[in-house]
């Protein structure tokens, strides 16, 4: 079972790491597979437990910061092989609640696709149609997935092409329709055709990739909706102190800027309410290291601009590290420390937030992404005045520290990718 877990720990340090697009992309491996996060806490008003971000278009450093509870797993296997060629049907559940309680948690339908594999044609491609996750690396550090592709759609991945491999897929986003019940007639509707083009793992240095990938939206329904696009180029190098680097530099415009759907995430359809004047731009890079067995460290910078007509320009940056020192096998103990920063679009004082952790953990391993990971945790945060309300407002527990400038909390939690 250790073997196994290590072997596991492992895939997942190279997705989260090294940012791997292809390995995010949806190459779910037969058997089962999921990843599950729940813990609880208290904060230092004697009040429920407390997370600190600025919401908005941010995303907040996670460890000992998690005030909700979420579970996803599922099974994938082979059912038919004619001639050579291999179907695979993948299946996965998911539950989220924003709290500690799974008790009355909703459960949805994460993925539900089928996939063949071995079609001479495709040049070792594979065809697909169905909902699923479609590239979503992440800067783990913050959650947050720089490119998200999900949904259901249909598309061949990983066609060989030159020196890389192309791949294009076609969704159907937010595909609902607001009906009078009265007349039938549809008084509104955010349908969009979104299509995904990807070229990625092109050799430009030594143990360095390029991926390039664009989004282009095309909105359904009333004439007032609005089309968009993104454009997203990652810079992956490996082998970097026992881990990796991604650079990457996005933009996105009206819809494809993401604004409107899942914060920070670019990739999918945003509002299509959203004309050509509303734009973002996005520049990181995500280092993950594991110099030595016991030994890892994560550290993160990130500037994100986001500008419309109605509402002005806003400038989010970012700053964090996260180390991890293991004092035994199974022992290791987590340092985070994260600083936010964003303008106001009408000219006053910017909103400043950082939070430390220091975060104590039983593990299945040294490394930085070694999981199954059980936690305790304290966390402090400390922000200026013309943050509180968005630290408030961001809290799923509510206005927990009213109009004070800090806080802490301290609970535990349990992380693992399986």
């Amino acid at each position: 079972m250790q073997q196994l877990l290590k072997k596991l720990s492992m895939a997942a340090a190279l997705t989260l790491a090294f940012g791997s697009a292809h390995a995010d992309a949806g190459i779910d491996t037969p058997g089962f597979h999921g990843y599950a996060r729940v813990g609880a806490g208290t904060s230092s008003t004697h009040g429920p437990q407390s997370c600190f971000g600025l919401g908005g278009n941010t995303m907040k450093y996670r460890l000992g910061n998690e005030c909700d509870s979420y579970l996803e797993g599922g099974y994938t296997g082979d059912f038919a092989t004619v001639e050579g060629v291999t179907y695979t049907g993948t299946v996965w559940f998911a539950a989220y609640k924003p709290n500690s309680n799974f008790g009355d948690a909703n459960v949805e339908v994460a993925k539900a696709y089928v996939e063949a594999k071995g079609i001479d044609f495709l040049k070792g491609g594979t065809a697909w149609v169905g909902k699923r996750y479609y590239m979503r690396p992440d800067i783990h550090m913050l959650d947050l997935q720089y490119i998200n592709l999900n949904g259901t759609g249909a598309g061949i991945n990983r066609v060989a092409l030159g020196p890389g491999h192309a791949s294009y897929a076609f969704f159907k986003d937010n595909d609902a329709n607001d009906i009078d019940p009265n007349t039938g007639v549809v008084t509104n509707t955010s349908a969009a055709i979104r299509q995904n083009f990807i070229y990625e793992d092109i050799p430009v240095n030594l143990n360095g990739t390029l991926d390039v990938v664009a989004t282009v939206i095309t909105a359904q329904g009333k004439a007032d909706r609005h089309d968009g696009w993104q454009v997203s180029l990652f810079h992956r190098q490996a082998k970097v102190m026992g881990g990796g680097n991604t650079f990457g530099v996005q933009y996105g415009v009206g819809p494809g800027s993401g604004i409107g759907v899942g914060n920070a995430r670019m990739g999918s359809s945003g509002s299509t309410l959203s004309g050509s004047d509303v734009k973002r731009f996005r520049v990181f890079n995500d280092l993950a290291i594991q110099p030595m067995t016991n030994f890892g460290m994560e550290l993160v910078a990130l500037a994100q601009r986001d500008e419309s007509d109605a509402g002005g320009s806003s400038t989010w940056t970012t700053l964090g590290v996260r180390p991890v020192y293991a004092l035994h096998k199974n022992f290791k103990v987590a340092l985070e420390l994260g600083t936010d920063r964003v303008t106001s679009p009408n000219g006053g004082p910017a909103k400043r937030l950082t939070k430390i952790t220091l975060a104590p953990s039983i593990s299945a391993g040294p490394g930085l992404f070694d999981r199954p990971e059980l936690r305790l945790y304290v966390s402090y945060g400390k922000w200026n005045d013309a943050a509180t309300a968005s630290v408030n407002a961001a809290n799923n527990s509510g206005p927990v520290y009213n109009n004070n400038t800090s806080g802490a909390s301290a609970g535990f939690q349990v992380e693992t990718w399986f």
